[in-house]
């Protein structure tokens, strides 16, 4: 079967294999089944969100002989639909080109849930024209909400460069795309997600290890604006300080600006850094050439700078600076940049006052030491749940990370009030234990946990792992051991015995399946690889001996080296 001609003035998709708009009308029901087939073939072979909108587009375009074929993502805080990938509009607008919700066609079809074709686009009184997309040769539109789980995530069109009425073949077909599309996007979006938790725990691992390296305060600064530049994806970072004896924010380290920009002193009361600093809290400014505060706007000219964040450098409810954030182009910075450059701003004004203060040099390494181990041990923990391959909910995961990073917390907060040697274990787990319960049991579930035995004491490091451990066994049991129970009991007991710590987690509920092993689990791998390879321990599982009648249960054990005699001066891990 040949294919008719197409039209004057159509763009010929390359190797164009599927019919053209005026014969998808009559075309049969195996030949839509190919072209979806082809759509999920694209989408199999893209996993993170920029390769796979690239995918929707091109082999949308190149399936329904399209000229245009664009897609549009929906930012939940501003309800504004942002153009991600297109194959007919100007590639400029990619990223750049806006609509709000409910604005023209393609904003009516997301607002609506409902696809909307239009013949004449133009003259549609819903049309609306972006410039930075050099539409207007385009002629008529098709456009179809995304939408995951019951949930609007954006929305896709098609445009042609002659008029063309879309008929509902055509309708139906771009409608199954973008049903598909759009759960292929939210996987890479969280895919995505994902991936930059793990860049940005990694890099504060790194700014940790910085701020304690043994050299030059100068150069550890230079080292930090620089790492805020990559993480931030930056034109330019600066750090500022309040000169006590001037009283003028003075460019301490910076990446990214000239050297007559670095030199330049600014007065704190007429100055947009000023302005932060007064006020301790963050400031957002759009176009820093159209900000009357602004006093360098020629040299901001000269080396491309556009948006502008600052947060404040604070230290015991003082503020002794600022850290800044230039952008090359347009940029609206979200909730998670603010707070992105709020950690980094607070870890650098925590090693400023600890290097102002001639605090004790080993103390501080020994300090930011373990923050590092704990960021990368966060770290290392979510890669595993990014390469496990299997599917969690976005809303399981921080579940998960939270409680882990909790747990960390308990350690860091015994350390402030016991000192900086050994911590009581049974206080974190029973921690880590009302933490989980709070987390993961369901409304109308009462799962009881209670901690018994030896309250043995460990150093900052193991005592963490333990912690950790300890949590995802108790996260586990309540996840897998009463998935439909409503009432449960876990029990956790320490012991010494010969210079060993046995710790048991034992609950009532369901047991283990038949043929079970460790590496079904990711929590139970994750608990595998902390207590063999961090605490140089055994780590054993078995179902039956439950802690109370009515269900088989299952019995978790940590054995891992103690001594009385373990102290902060040598501590494991």
């Amino acid at each position: 079967m040949t294919h008719p001609r197409a039209k004057p003035g159509r763009r010929t998709p390359q190797r164009r294999r599927h019919p053209s708009p005026e014969s998808v009308e009559g075309a049969s029901h195996d030949a839509q089944l190919s072209a979806l087939r082809d759509i999920a073939r694209a989408l199999g072979s893209a996993w993170d969100l920029e390769t796979s909108l690239q995918a929707i587009s091109q082999t949308t375009a190149s399936l329904m002989a399209m000229a245009s074929c664009s897609l549009y993502l929906l930012d939940p805080s501003r309800k504004t639909l942002i153009l991600k990938a297109s194959t007919g509009l100007a590639a400029a607008a990619v990223g750049q080109a806006r609509l709000e919700l409910g604005e023209g066609i393609t904003g009516y079809a997301a607002q609506h849930g409902q696809p909307v074709a239009v013949r004449d686009a133009a003259s549609d009184p819903r049309f609306k024209y972006l410039p930075q997309t050099q539409e207007q040769k385009f002629k008529s539109l098709l456009a179809v909400p995304l939408i995951s789980q019951g949930r609007v995530i954006g929305a896709m069109n098609v445009q042609t460069t002659a008029f063309h009425r879309f008929r509902e073949p055509e309708i139906a077909l771009l409608a199954l795309i973008g049903e598909l599309a759009a759960g292929a996007l939210e996987r890479a979006l969280q895919h995505d997600r994902l991936q930059q938790q793990v860049q940005e725990l990694s890099t504060l691992a790194q700014v940790s290890k910085a701020v304690t390296a043994p050299i030059y305060l100068d150069e550890m600064l230079s080292v930090v604006v620089e790492m805020a530049a990559q993480i931030m994806r930056a034109r330019a970072c600066a750090l500022l300080l309040v000169d006590k004896d001037s009283g003028e924010l003075v460019i301490r380290a910076a990446h990214g600006l000239g050297k007559a920009h670095a030199r330049t002193a600014l007065q704190v009361h007429n100055s947009l850094t000023g302005k932060v600093v007064l006020s301790g809290e963050p400031l957002i400014v759009p176009d820093l050439l159209r900000d009357p505060l602004y006093r360098n706007r020629e040299l901001a000219q000269q080396e491309g700078l556009c948006s502008f964040l600052a947060v404040p450098l604070t230290v015991r409810d003082r503020v002794i600076g600022a850290f800044n954030c230039y952008m090359g182009e347009a940029h609206d910075f979200t909730p998670k940049e603010i707070e992105l450059l709020s950690t980094l701003a607070n870890q650098t004004a925590l090693a400023l006052e600890n290097a102002n203060l001639a605090m004790n040099a080993l103390l501080v390494r020994e300090m930011h030491h373990r923050v590092k181990n704990n960021l990368q041990m966060v770290a290392m923990l979510l890669r595993l749940q990014l390469n496990s391959g299997g599917e969690i909910s976005v809303r399981d995961v921080l579940h998960q990370t939270i409680n882990r990073i909790m747990s960390i917390a308990a350690v860091h907060e015994a350390l402030s009030q016991q000192g900086f040697r050994l911590i009581a274990v049974k206080g974190l787990i029973q921690q880590a234990a009302q933490m989980a319960t709070q987390n993961m049991a369901r409304p109308g579930q009462d799962i009881q946990v209670s901690v018994s035995g030896a309250d043995v004491r460990l150093p900052p490091q193991p005592a963490t792992t333990l912690a950790i451990a300890a949590n995802e066994l108790i996260q586990n049991a309540i996840e897998h051991g009463f998935g439909d129970r409503l009432r449960g009991t876990i029990q956790v007991s320490l012991a010494q015995q010969g210079g060993r710590l046995i710790v048991q987690v034992t609950d009532d509920g369901a047991g283990l399946p038949r043929d079970f092993t460790v590496k079904q689990s990711l929590g139970l791998q994750i608990v595998e690889a902390l207590v063999t390879e961090d605490l140089q321990g055994q780590f054993s599982l078995t179902s039956g001996g439950a802690a109370n009648a009515g269900g088989s249960g299952t019995s978790a054990t940590l054995v891992i080296p103690y001594s009385d005699s373990e102290s902060d001066e040598n501590p494991a891990g």
